[in-house]
């Protein structure tokens, strides 16, 4: 593995400084670890962004929130909630007690929850909330916080009073639910899982790079590298989170882990293999490593900046957790391209040949007759599928086969996983089953519609005939609002003070975050207005307010920023691609092959997790963080693989560049793809919904790009294009004594030429 271009002058400086240095470079690095894990926060310590920080707060669903709680003086939402349900019925003393401990706890009668701002007692009650499905079996207390307070703290509260007034055997307490606890454990369960990911990625990595290699020593170095850059980094990101004033959201930790541990080793990967050529070459290992780091560094350095910078192209976002997760995974690529080209070079020349053992390069491989015999089956191979015929049939199927594949992208559903994504025993999904199985499955996260005009409240008619327009949309299963008996509690939730607006609460029939339920709220938004004009409230506006409304403003700014971050993702990445390859023609139809394979990963998740598994649409973030890193990672290994034929095409023709270029780089870039591609699916060890479909997804992915796209596309396109690829420079034209020797060996003539 080799730059298109010698190494510079440069370059070879840097290695023999590097080399000369190794012991101070090691010192340094470990340093530099320990003063970031003792002196720089965590993730955890930094703390993570919120549910409602997700979408700015002049949203029109945030807006009507506030609007709601000023017009109305008092809040009817509620993100946190004790559920109890007895299957056999509660006996109306016992819903009685619930009522009256709610009243309690909102006159602030409980010692030690007077931070617990109120309460607002619900019970299926036979005919008291329209829709449910049971009557008299579950009770939901939706509990009241001043906003600023932590989820930590509200959810603490909520599980004292639950544990302290609610506990005995006949309130049959399931637990505290809703989308702040189910955020909490989110946050919880990927720190738990943590220490399980580390371990079973550095397992995969000894035994993939062990295995590669025959070697003890090679997969030491690539643990050493990928767990310092990890120390650094990941409170690096935390740091820098801080200091921006952005909230590092906690799904970041865990994708730090394996992007890190993955690239790092792949570039380590490439290191291994360039000084293991040197030293079968016979150069000695202090030469060995200093050849091989002026030889990779400067490929090194362009992959890792093509990542970063694609990964940054997330800036473009609108959305804050996007804007967050793209300097976070740009500096965590930064951190790990430092330290492969400096630690990893320095680690090998300490090592040496050692690295290698129990295997000698260079001492007398009694195996080296195999491997020729290998290399030439390999190279023959190569040969027949770049053929004119064979080069033309390969890239027709796979072009097929890969467009096939993205064919369920057109049918995307995107949606929000919270409580939903947590494991079925956690406490939060108990809970808020158990609600859903009393009342109806939106009961938790209510949509709260807000119509407003001066005098609103005098048109009790109209406003009744509103509320059985609303109720007969799609999607709902009950509305309370004006049309029901106003006792004086009723009244104050649904007419203002001032009565110029009227509330109605809309419980839906489904997953109030799943994709359905939020097009479903999209959808009558835009009709609220023409269903006010047929209620008799012309002039009159609705808000939509709650989880799913807000939800579905997340949703509608993630297809908002698809274009903004793909054309800031494609420009970046092409242009550090033209710049590394020195023409147009290549990184055109190179990049199209990356986006090629990430449409046909992306179909894939499609097709498994809401054909074969049911998902009610896949986690909103999920596509577009995996489209990034996929197609950045794919330049990456455009700039390893295609970078391998360029220096060879400088010393004989295109067609022979390739066939004894892509043998010596695909054994290389298939165990990188591997390990990259092991470590992203072990994110499946995070019982979390969005982690198993972003794992599947970029495992699917990289090994698409990794043993199709580059070993099997790209070949074929360079062949078929021929000398053309390198335009407009003339690099891929052998040197004059190289063409004269080939052509005095009798090498075929070059297609393309």
């Amino acid at each position: 593995m080799s730059s298109p271009h010698a190494p510079s002058g440069r370059w070879a400086r840097l290695a023999s400084v590097l080399i000369r240095l190794r012991y101070l470079v090691v010192a340094a690095w470990v340093a530099l670890a320990a003063w970031a894990t003792l002196a720089l926060p965590s993730i955890q310590q930094a703390g993570g962004g919120s549910f409602g920080g997700l979408v700015p707060e002049d949203n029109p669903a945030i807006q009507a929130e506030i609007d709601s709680v000023l017009k109305f003086g008092f809040p009817i939402l509620s993100r946190v909630a004790v559920v109890q349900r007895d299957p056999d019925g509660f006996s109306p003393l016992k819903q009685a007690e619930i009522v009256n401990r709610a009243a309690r706890l909102t006159q602030h009668g409980y010692p030690g929850l007077e931070r617990i701002g109120g309460a607002l007692p619900l019970i299926n009650t036979a005919g008291m909330v329209p829709g449910s499905r049971e009557a008299n079996t579950t009770a939901i207390t939706f509990l009241f916080f001043d906003p600023r307070m932590g989820f930590a703290e509200q959810t603490d509260l909520a599980r004292r009073f639950a544990r302290t007034q609610a506990n005995e055997p006949d309130d049959h307490l399931v637990g505290v639910t809703g989308a702040i606890p189910g955020r909490l454990a989110q946050a919880r369960t990927i720190e738990r899982s943590l220490p399980l990911i580390e371990a079973a990625t550095l397992a995969v990595i000894v035994l993939i790079v062990g295995l590669n290699y025959r070697a003890v020593g090679a997969p030491l170095v690539c643990l050493a590298a990928a767990g310092v850059a990890y120390l650094v980094s990941v409170r690096a990101v935390a740091w820098l989170g801080g200091l921006i004033g952005v909230a590092v959201p906690s799904e970041l930790e865990p994708l730090m882990v394996a992007l890190l541990l993955g690239i790092v080793t792949d570039y380590a990967i490439f290191y291994l293999s360039a000084m293991q050529h040197r030293l079968r070459d016979g150069d000695r290992p202090l030469e060995a490593a200093a050849r091989a780091t002026g030889e990779v560094g400067p490929i090194v350095v362009a992959a890792g900046l093509t990542v970063a910078a694609g990964t940054a192209a997330l800036l473009a976002a609108e959305l804050e957790l996007f804007q967050a997760f793209g300097p976070g995974m740009a500096l965590t690529i930064l951190v790990g391209l430092v330290v492969a080209v400096t630690l990893i070079p320095a680690l090998l020349a300490i090592a040496g040949a050692a690295v290698f053992w129990p295997s000698r390069p260079g001492r007398g491989h009694p195996d080296r007759p195999a491997a020729a015999a290998r290399r030439t089956l390999q190279e023959r191979a190569v040969r027949r599928m770049i053929t004119p015929k064979v080069a033309v049939l390969m890239v027709a199927g796979t072009v097929g086969v890969l467009a096939v594949a993205a064919l369920p992208l057109r049918a995307t559903d995107l949606a929000l996983t919270i409580v939903r994504s947590l494991p079925s025993d956690a406490e939060e999904q108990r809970a808020a089953a158990a609600a859903a199985q009393g009342f109806s499955p939106g009961i938790l996260s209510p949509t709260v519609v807000v119509a407003s005009q001066p005098g609103i409240t005098r048109q009790r008619g109209d406003l009744a005939r509103f509320q059985d327009l609303l109720e007969g949309q799609p999607g709902v299963a009950a509305v309370v609002g004006p049309r029901e008996q106003l006792t004086p509690l009723v009244l104050g939730a649904v007419l203002s003070r001032d009565g110029d607006a009227a509330r109605f609460v809309l419980v839906l029939d489904q997953d109030p975050l799943g994709s359905t339920a939020i097009d479903q709220v999209g959808a009558l938004r835009d009709r609220a207005p023409r269903l006010l004009a047929q209620a008799g409230l012309e002039g009159a506006t609705a808000s939509f307010a709650g989880d799913t409304a807000l939800a579905e403003a997340i949703v509608r700014q993630t297809r908002n920023d698809l274009g903004r971050i793909a054309l800031a993702a494609v420009l970046v990445d092409l242009l550090l691609l033209v710049i590394f390859l020195r023409a147009l023609v290549a990184p055109l139809y190179l990049l199209a092959t990356s986006v090629l394979a990430l449409g046909a990963s992306l179909g894939l998740t499609i097709l498994v997790f809401e054909g074969l598994l049911g998902h009610d649409g896949v986690t909103f973030y999920v596509p577009f963080a995996a489209a990034v890193l996929l197609v950045a990672l794919g330049s990456d290994y455009n700039i390893f693989g295609v970078g391998a034929i360029w220096e060879e095409a400088r010393r004989r023709p295109l067609t022979e560049a390739i066939v004894v270029a892509v043998p010596r780089s695909t054994r290389a870039i298939a165990a990188a793809g591997l390990t990259l591609a092991a470590s992203f699916g072990l994110l499946a060890l995070v019982p979390l919904e969005p982690f198993r479909e972003f794992a599947f997804a970029m495992f699917v992915g990289i090994l698409l790009d990794a043993f199709v796209v580059r070993s099997l596309l790209v070949p074929c396109l360079v062949a078929l294009v021929g000398r053309r690829s390198g335009w407009p420079s003339r690099q891929l034209e052998p040197a004059p004594a190289a063409a004269a020797a080939a052509h005095a060996g009798g090498s075929p003539p070059e297609r393309g030429s």
